[in-house]
């Protein structure tokens, strides 16, 4: 067996299992959507963090990296088993066309698997649904986790769609707001007028979103 797998998004920079090809394209009629709890790596059940996940929607294209698994059962098997136990958060294996630049009409490969979720609170614990983007931006903010912060994952996608050629205005926009939140511009902390050189400057952090717990699951990065 010989199986493909779409990563749009830390999957992009970070697959993390060993693989045999790597091709950049797009899937149709699907858009990245920052509605996806993250409770054990960059946020915690008592302030989960929010990944990305895919919601559909006709016309969209949405950018990313496939990759091909092949070499025997053994080694399919693993790489499989690894996906699963990073992106245990989705709750769905969806199959899709996959396209390359310029092939527009025919796709380069079927039959790709992208690991994607259920847009429904009630039967996937893990989804939070969509928000303002000034509250998105402060959960982000403001959320960890073990593995790091949740900040880094969104500038990591915006850095990664960048490399690739194909930035996402709503990734940008996202991580913008983050950055207004965290008091930075440009990637450069803002100056302040403080009343005395000899007061310490403290960056302004808004609070953080306070969300119900989630239960508890085992995962790496999505």
């Amino acid at each position: 067996m010989v199986f493909w797998v779409f990563g749009y998004g830390s999957l992009v920079w970070n697959p993390g299992f060993e693989y045999d090809e790597k091709i950049i394209g797009y899937i149709k009629d699907y858009r990245r959507v920052f509605d996806l709890a993250c409770i054990d790596h960059r946020g915690t059940p008592q302030h989960p963090a929010r990944t990305c996940t895919l919601e559909q929607y006709d016309g969209a294209i949405c950018w990313g990296a496939a990759y091909c698994v092949q070499g025997g059962p053994e080694k399919e098997k693993a790489a499989m088993e690894y996906l699963e136990r990073r992106e245990c958060e989705y709750d769905q294996k969806t199959l899709v066309n996959f396209f390359k630049d310029g092939d527009s009409e025919q796709p380069i490969l079927t039959g790709v698997i992208v690991f994607t979720s259920t847009p429904d609170t009630v039967s996937n614990k893990y989804y939070l649904g969509p928000a303002p983007v000034e509250d998105m931006a402060r959960q982000i903010a403001t959320a960890f986790g073990p593995c790091g912060n949740n900040r880094d994952y969104i500038f990591l996608m915006e850095k990664a769609l960048s490399d690739i050629g194909h930035e996402d205005d709503y990734i940008i926009d996202l991580a913008n707001e983050v950055r207004k939140v965290l008091g930075i511009v440009g990637g450069v902390p803002k100056e302040k007028k403080l009343p005395s050189p000899r007061i310490p400057f403290k960056a302004h952090m808004t609070s953080p979103l306070k969300l119900g717990p989630l239960p508890e699951a085992v995962a790496m990065d999505s």
